[in-house]
């Protein structure tokens, strides 16, 4: 399905994208710049000459972003009709950033009014942060940029990166299938300057159409860093499997799981407060979960610590094959219940239940979700106690 899908878009590609040069007639381009001002500024810089008035000049440009259709945008830069033009176009950031290392393709078109036209080759430039000096570390398809801190420091972020990727990789059958790049900041300050409006608790940020990670993390800080880059790589992981032309998501509760996951096994110290939130019925559905985590400290806790213990119990209870079929049929198309049915037979009322069975049963006792779908189980309780509400994102530096 993937497949049948990259390749009509490759072909669209050929026919929609101009060749390098065609009837350029006596249109000559001279000179064709840019220059960065990141985060806030990208300026495309034009000089041409034709022995006619040129009267036409378009700017054609592509983002190297995950898509399923060809497309470019399409600027027209003001300029002063002549033989001879000077002009640039500004890509005002505020409308639409990009991360640091994001690649885009660009080209001219020129006419002029003996209807000679110059379709200039194309350009790719690298949106890159010029304000700090660079090095890198690559292993395989992850590379880490950073600019302050050892070889060392970079190095343990890498392992914990690869180290991340492999833990999904066995557990859930998803792998990387794309390059990813992690751009380390020095700190939270330096990260937010990067970003154009940032919010004050941005602490990291996935851009997973880029497969780019950006967090701040000071040398003095490598524990927390180490699992701030295992979490935002496990989402780009599950957003490279599940990311669809389909309009399906992925719940909230799913991929913020497997991002905790990717960290290392749930702790027993979360575990006993999810059962202790269970019996005093403080926790949140998984419906409620399927929308944006709560801005609530506590609540936002007890949801990922949730979301995470799930996403053990479905590995744990029916192993890596089932979950990367449930993965593949999201990717598919097919609505959260429709995949839960069609991998575990049973819904997400049944998950539900069958995981408060699984952390509140003797343990010598097992949980049947189906059976636990014809019952009331300890999760009717709990709806009882819980008031309907709209969860908003949770404000967590380095969380997301």
């Amino acid at each position: 399905m993937t497949r049948k899908i990259l390749i009509i878009g490759v072909l669209l590609l050929v026919l929609l994208i101009p060749a390098n040069v065609s009837a350029a007639g006596d249109i000559k381009l001279l000179n064709s710049t840019t220059k960065i001002d990141f985060p806030n500024l990208l300026t495309f810089n034009i000089k041409a000459a034709s022995s006619a008035t040129i009267t036409r000049i378009r700017l054609r440009y592509e983002v190297d972003k995950m898509t399923y259709a060809p497309a470019f945008a399409e600027a027209w830069p003001d300029f002063q009709p002549g033989k001879s033009i000077s002009t640039s176009w500004d890509w005002d950031m505020r409308k639409g950033s990009l991360p640091p290392g994001a690649k885009i393709t660009y080209w001219w078109i020129i006419e002029d009014n003996s209807k000679n036209r110059l379709t200039t080759p194309k350009e790719t430039l690298s949106f890159d942060d010029t304000r700090n000096k660079w090095q890198k570390t690559s292993d395989n398809k992850i590379t880490v940029f950073w600019y302050q801190g050892s070889p060392s420091f970079a190095g343990d972020l890498l392992k914990a990166a690869v180290d991340a990727g492999n833990k999904l990789g066995k557990d859930t059958g998803v792998y990387l299938d794309k390059p990813v790049s992690l751009y380390i900041y020095a700190n939270y300050q330096d990260l937010r300057g990067s970003i154009v409006a940032p919010e004050e608790w941005t602490g990291g940020v996935a851009y997973a159409g880029f497969n780019i990670i950006s967090i701040g993390i000071s040398p003095n800080n490598l524990e927390w860093g180490k699992k701030a880059v295992a979490h935002e790589l496990g989402h780009l992981i599950t957003h490279q499997v599940t990311v669809s032309p389909y309009g399906a998501t992925i719940p909230p509760w799913l991929d913020e799981g497997l991002a905790m996951h990717a960290e290392g096994e749930q702790g027993n110290s979360d575990k006993e407060a999810l059962v202790k939130a269970i019996e005093d019925g403080r926790l949140a559905t998984l419906q409620s979960l399927s929308s944006p985590f709560s801005a609530d400290a506590q609540e936002a806790f007890y949801a990922y610590a949730q979301s995470q213990s799930v996403v053990e119990y479905i590995i744990n209870t029916f192993g890596k094959d089932k979950l990367n079929h449930l993965l593949v049929l999201l990717n598919d198309g097919n609505t959260m219940d429709d995949a839960l049915l069609k991998t575990y037979n049973f819904n997400l009322s049944g998950l539900d239940a069958a995981w408060i069975e699984s952390m509140t049963r003797q343990p010598e006792k097992k949980a049947d979700p189906v059976k636990l779908l014809k019952k009331e189980s300890p999760r009717d309780v709990l709806i009882n106690r819980l008031t309907p509400r709209v969860l908003t994102p949770a404000l967590t530096a380095g969380a997301g």
